[in-house]
């Protein structure tokens, strides 16, 4: 009777704890296989793998004009008092962003917005936080000539001083071999577009896309499955998962009572004044996402889950549980890829490029 008792309590205390704890979903090997199959068809329909580049046909690449770029990219001299360089803030050493909140422009100041990240950027529909600039070599004029970042007075001083490299002339018409003037602010920014359009970055997520069902482990697919139908996808989808449209932030309540923010961005309508473009800020991009932290366009949160939590409640109206949270977290971190040894190393020409 005292086993059978004993045998009872056992069973009764197994049954508790299997009830407090969420089950693990388990595969046989054909279900497994079968699973896989099944989502590789979902992933198809939302997502897209990487091409090698960015292409612009208007801006077509030759090897001359992306070492330019390069070195355009990492010159600090393009700033007022070369104090920074694009590189500063979209730091190829880490993912491409310098992971601050906001970030210090040539005389020290800060920013009002976060600095985004240029790897993948090239295949945005827009560029900048409010969308304002069509494409990357439209963008990387802007900063140039902006008072609060690297602070030039205006286009003509910034053609003069890398006019009066020897270097600059001899790279410029190699780079533009059909122009007699070559250097001029609009093949500036094609040439830092033209870098910027070869940073790219699949991981094993793209390997998924291209057919490889055992890319991705059973969590990574299980979490991209929570991804897809909790909604996240109607944003993020595509080749970068983001960077196709502005959204409002947030579609129910305040953005700031979940961020905490101090400074209240109206997105869009900083630059139109239109009601109607208030909290319009640019979709991001996720790929890389769980490296290019602080999150939103004030850099106001610094850890992943918390931002996921922030979207769940204010893009979709969903209280998302710890759960799910870790699920998606899983899936985003499978887009994660490691960054090129050749993307981070300095132009060596940066040692010759302005007479002593």
């Amino acid at each position: 009777m005292k086993t059978l008792n004993y045998l009872f309590t056992v069973l009764l205390s197994i049954m508790i704890l299997s009830c407090g704890t969420k089950k693990e979903r388990t595969f046989q090997p054909a279900s497994e296989d079968s699973f896989r199959k099944e989502m590789l068809s979902k992933a198809n329909g939302y997502f897209k793998v990487l091409p090698a580049i960015a292409e612009n046909p208007e801006n077509p690449l030759n090897e001359a004009k992306v070492k330019l770029g390069k070195i355009l990219y990492f010159d600090k001299q393009l700033s007022k008092e070369g104090n920074i360089s694009c590189n500063s803030c979209h730091n190829l050493n880490t993912y491409g962003v310098d992971n601050l909140p906001t970030s210090p422009g040539d005389d020290g100041t800060m920013g009002s917005r976060n600095s985004p990240t240029v790897f993948n950027a090239a295949f945005h529909t827009s560029q900048f936080w409010d969308g304002r600039a069509n494409n990357v070599e439209i963008q990387a004029g802007m900063p140039i000539t902006n008072p609060v970042e690297m602070a030039m007075d205006d286009e003509l001083l910034v053609l003069e001083r890398i006019g009066s490299s020897e270097l600059y002339q001899e790279l410029f018409a190699k780079a533009f071999p059909d122009e007699e003037y070559s250097i001029s602010y609009v093949n500036l920014g094609k040439a830092i577009g033209a870098f910027e359009r070869t940073l790219v970055t699949p991981s094993r997520f793209d390997l998924f896309l291209a057919g490889n069902t055992e890319a991705l482990n059973i969590k990574e697919l299980e979490g991209m499955n929570t991804f897809i139908n909790s909604g996240c996808i109607a944003c993020h989808r595509n080749r970068v998962l983001g960077g196709e449209m502005l959204q409002k932030f947030a579609l129910f309540g305040n953005y700031w009572d979940h961020t905490g923010s101090v400074n209240i961005d109206k997105g869009k309508a900083e630059q139109t004044g239109a009601l109607s473009d208030e909290f319009l800020f640019k979709v991001p991009s996720l790929r890389n996402i769980e490296k290019t932290f602080p999150y939103f366009h004030d850099g106001s949160i610094s850890d992943l889950s918390q931002a996921v939590t922030i979207m769940g409640i204010t893009e979709m109206n969903k209280d998302l549980s710890d759960e799910e949270v870790i699920e998606i977290l899983t899936f985003l971190k499978s887009l994660s890829a490691d960054i090129p040894e050749a993307s981070k190393l300095e132009p060596e020409e940066l040692n010759y490029l302005y007479p002593i």
